[in-house]
C-alpha cells in the first residue's frame, strides 16, 4: 500500500505504531451515539425508536433485509432527513437533527448507494470536488488562480494526489469517470469522501454490484482506511460474508426496528436476525 499525506495517519509518538505491530486495534469512546430515532413520512413509519452508538476507530456495520430502514438511518445522521423523533449526539453535542453541510462541517463524509459522481469530469477533478469545504478563497481569486488561491489549490491537489495513490488508481487520474468500469468509479466515490479529511465515514453499499475480486480490494481499502488514518467508519452492506470479516459491531434493522445489535459472533447466533433473514417470522 503506497503512504498518505503524513496528517492522514496518525502519530506514532502516541502509541500506535505499538499498537500497529501487535496487532491490536485500540477502539475509544463513542463518537455517535443515536437515542431513539423514528422517521415518518406520513403514516408511513421508515424507523420506529432506534437508539445505537458508535465507537471511535472501530467498523460499525447496519445491515438488514431489503426495506429495513438502513439507508434511511444513514440519511437521519447525515442530515439528509430530519428524524420525527430522537436525538443524535455527536462528540458531545446533541441535536434533534443537523443539516448537511453542517454535518460535513463537523467531520462526518457520506457515500450513497447510487453514484453520484460527475461522470465528464476526471478522477482527479471528482476527488478535489471533496475538497470542497477546505477552501477558503472566494470564487474569483479561484477562477483567476492568482496569488494565495493558486497556492492553495496546489496544496489541496496534492492532497488529492496523495488519495489517488493511497486507492492505486493513478492510472486513471486524468480520465473521465464515466468511461471507468463500475469497481474502480466506486473506489473514486470513496475518495472523493476521503478528500474531506472525515473523522466519521458513512458508506452506504460500498460494495453493491461488485464481483469477488473487486469487493475484496474495496474490502481491503476500508480496513487500510480504518487502520492507517483511525476513522471511524459506519457500513452498510448486504455481503454478510463481508460484514462478518470486517465489522467491529454489527446492528440488525428489520421492518424500521431494531433487532439485534452485538458483535458479528453474536449477531450471527441471534434468532430475531435469523428468522428476519430466513423470512420465517415478522
Amino acid at each position: 500500500m503506497n503512504t498518505v499525506a503524513p496528517e492522514m495517519v496518525a502519530d506514532s509518538a502516541d502509541g500506535s505504531s505499538a499498537e500497529a505491530e501487535s496487532g491490536i486495534k485500540k477502539i475509544g469512546d463513542v463518537i455517535l451515539d443515536i437515542q431513539n430515532i423514528s422517521l415518518r413520512f406520513g403514516g408511513v413509519k421508515a424507523l420506529t425508536d432506534i437508539s445505537f452508538n458508535v465507537r471511535e476507530h472501530e467498523i460499525r456495520a447496519i445491515i438488514g433485509p431489503n426495506g429495513a430502514g438502513k439507508s434511511s438511518m444513514l440519511n437521519c445522521i447525515n442530515g439528509v432527513y430530519v428524524p420525527s423523533e430522537g436525538s443524535i449526539t455527536f462528540r458531545g453535542q446533541t441535536f434533534s437533527h443537523m443539516n448537511s453541510r453542517q454535518v460535513a462541517e463537523m467531520g462526518v463524509a457520506r457515500t450513497f448507494q447510487n453514484l453520484a459522481l460527475f461522470k465528464g469530469m476526471s478522477v482527479l477533478d471528482n476527488i478535489m470536488s471533496g475538497r470542497n469545504l477546505k477552501i477558503k478563497s472566494n470564487l474569483l481569486l479561484q477562477a483567476l488562480r492568482i496569488g494565495p488561491a493558486e497556492r492553495e489549490e496546489i496544496r489541496h491537489r496534492e492532497f488529492v494526489e496523495r488519495i489517488i495513490d493511497f486507492l492505486e488508481i493513478q492510472a486513471h487520474r486524468k480520465t473521465p469517470v464515466g468511461q471507468l468500469p463500475y469497481g474502480l468509479q466506486k473506489r473514486v466515490d470513496l475518495g472523493r469522501a476521503l478528500a474531506m479529511e472525515p473523522q466519521v465515514l458513512l458508506l452506504d453499499e460500498p460494495m453493491a454490484g461488485m464481483n469477488v475480486e473487486e469487493k475484496q480490494d474495496m474490502s481491503r481499502f476500508i480496513l487500510d482506511v480504518n487502520d492507517e488514518f483511525g476513522t471511524t467508519i459506519v457500513l452498510i452492506e448486504h455481503d454478510m460474508g463481508v460484514v462478518m470479516d470486517i465489522s467491529d459491531r454489527v446492528v440488525v434493522l428489520d421492518y424500521g426496528k431494531k433487532i439485534g445489535d452485538g458483535t458479528p459472533h453474536e449477531v450471527r447466533n441471534n434468532e430475531d436476525v435469523i428468522r428476519a433473514y430466513l423470512g420465517t417470522e415478522h
